[in-house]
């Protein structure tokens, strides 16, 4: 059974940082894209950023800079490193795993499976 389980999530204030870890099991990422969405109350899940399987990244213009995305293939695990967090940084966390041989992007299509999320949450 293919399971994503995201964790990590937590209050911080603005300008903290923050780790989100996937643990992955029933399939392996070495071989896979994968990527971590948000969707804050009221909007659409968008793209955060992306890894291929090759360990090309792919990151949406708006966070460059701030966030950074890594894996551990022996651990079968994806990661997020967050910086800078802002308060429009609020969101529930998702990472999701697709077909290794597709560009890493942002189109949800592109990933067949996905985890629970985790909540993070930028606040004073």
């Amino acid at each position: 059974e293919v399971q994503l389980v995201e964790s990590g999530g937590d209050l911080v204030q603005p300008g903290g940082s923050l780790s989100l870890s996937c643990a992955a099991s029933g399939f392996t990422i070495s071989t896979s894209s994968m990527g971590w969405f948000r969707q804050a109350p009221g909007k659409e899940r968008e793209g955060v950023a992306a890894i291929a399987s090759s360990g090309l990244t792919n990151y949406a213009d708006s966070l460059k800079g701030r966030f950074t995305i890594s894996k551990d293939n022996a651990k079968n695990t994806l990661y997020l490193q967050m910086n800078s967090l802002k308060p429009d940084d609020t969101a529930m966390y998702y990472c999701a795993a697709g077909d290794g041989r597709l560009w890493p992007g942002f189109s949800t299509w592109q990933y067949n499976y996905w985890g629970q999320g985790t909540q993070v949450t930028v606040s004073s």
